[in-house]
């Protein structure tokens, strides 16, 4: 069974990714999706990008990258995160 990257991004690596992380990480948890989800600043994610499988960031990226990006607004903002469950294990499965 493959083991997937995740990294979760946001500006200083600390708080709403804390947040986000952790959703993620249950989110693959209860649907058995082999991964490890790695919690960063946006400024790291290019240099990590080679290792990982996708990107969810909660900032804006400033640029575009080699792998999959989605934003992670939903899970900021309480709407759409069904939506953004489903987008995340489609990357992954």
């Amino acid at each position: 069974m493959k083991k997937y990257t995740v990294l979760v991004a946001c500006g200083a690596g600390i708080a709403t990714s804390t947040v986000v992380c952790e959703r993620v990480e249950n989110l693959l948890k209860n649907n058995g999706v082999n991964a490890e989800v790695v919690q960063c600043k946006i400024a790291e994610v290019a240099s990590r990008q080679e290792s990982a499988d996708l990107i969810v960031s909660t900032t804006i990226l400033p640029t575009t990258y080699n792998i999959p990006a989605l934003t992670a607004t939903a899970y900021i903002t309480g709407i759409g995160m069904e939506a953004l469950d489903q987008k995340i294990l489609d990357h992954l499965k």
